[in-house]
């Protein structure tokens, strides 16, 4: 056991994987949708009056009157497809949580509400000229090795009609800059987010080359051991539009977050539209 823990506590290699989708992990994906639900929390969502700013000012930038198909990825239990669909979008939502799908699908049928949910890796979508604005939102696409944002920027590209729209947001060098690296443990008594069972965390935060970070956990029961891997890639604006354009884009827009504030040097995330 202990040269499983030494070894738990090694440096990863960049972008190392999950041995697990902690995603549908029955225990982590309940706590995790609680966190989404919970309208004062940002930690798996937004705030929710940061998601209304938000689908208020889309629905002005990118209105359902000329762009009608939306696709949100990464929807989770559907906090900005249930706003969407109210402002007038034909919308699909895809999340590779189940939970989190299960329980949105869910509520839009109780609501209502004529939204496409689907249960799907979002990195094996396929779709063909189908959509008019495709949100990609919550600094997800930073959390995507080098590779894999390759994929979904091509696959983005290729589910939009001409002239359709990509928001997407990410993280800035300001975050970045403020990240600590630090290792700390802590004896769960009860269970936690990791499990319900009693547990030791070991947590330690890295920073890599390439503007990279990693938040790394591993959790300790009396019978196994696992490690869970929180990647983030930070830009500057420079940096986003050029892995951006390489991916077919043509046109963009930059702004501090997707409430449409104007882009400022200070701040901590960088929104960006950008059109086929």
């Amino acid at each position: 056991m202990y040269n499983d823990i030494f070894m738990y506590l090694e440096h990863p290699a960049i972008y190392k994987q999950n041995e697990v989708n902690f995603w549908n992990d029955e225990h982590i994906s309940k706590h995790m949708l609680t966190a989404h639900l919970n309208p004062d929390y940002e930690g798996a969502s937004r705030k929710l009056s940061f998601i209304e700013q938000s689908v208020k000012w889309i629905q002005e930038t990118i209105p359902s009157s000329e762009y009608p198909q939306l696709l949100d990825i990464g929807c989770g239990p559907g906090l900005y497809t249930e706003r969407f669909c109210k402002a007038g979008y034909r919308v699909t939502g895809l999340d590779f949580s189940k939970r989190s799908i299960e329980h949105a699908t869910s509520s839009g049928h109780q609501q209502g509400l004529d939204i496409t949910y689907i249960y799907q890796d979002y990195l094996k979508m396929n779709y063909d000229n189908v959509f008019d604005v495709t949100t990609f939102i919550y600094c997800d696409y930073g959390a995507l090795s080098v590779e894999n944002r390759a994929i979904i920027l091509r696959k983005i590209y290729h589910g939009l009609k001409s002239g359709g729209k990509l928001l997407l947001d990410v993280f800035s060098m300001v975050k970045y800059n403020e990240f600590e690296e630090l290792k700390t443990w802590k004896v769960h008594e009860d269970g936690g987010f990791w499990s319900a069972e009693k547990y030791l965390s070991l947590n330690a935060q890295y920073k890599y080359s390439d503007n990279v970070t990693l938040e790394q956990t591993a959790v300790i029961t009396d019978n196994r051991i696992r490690k869970y891997y929180i990647w983030n890639c930070y830009y500057t604006p420079a940096t986003l539009t050029k892995e951006v354009y390489e991916a077919g884009f043509k046109k963009f827009d930059l702004f501090s977050d997707v409430t449409g504030k104007p882009y400022m040097e200070d701040s901590s995330t960088i929104a960006i539209i950008l059109e086929k």
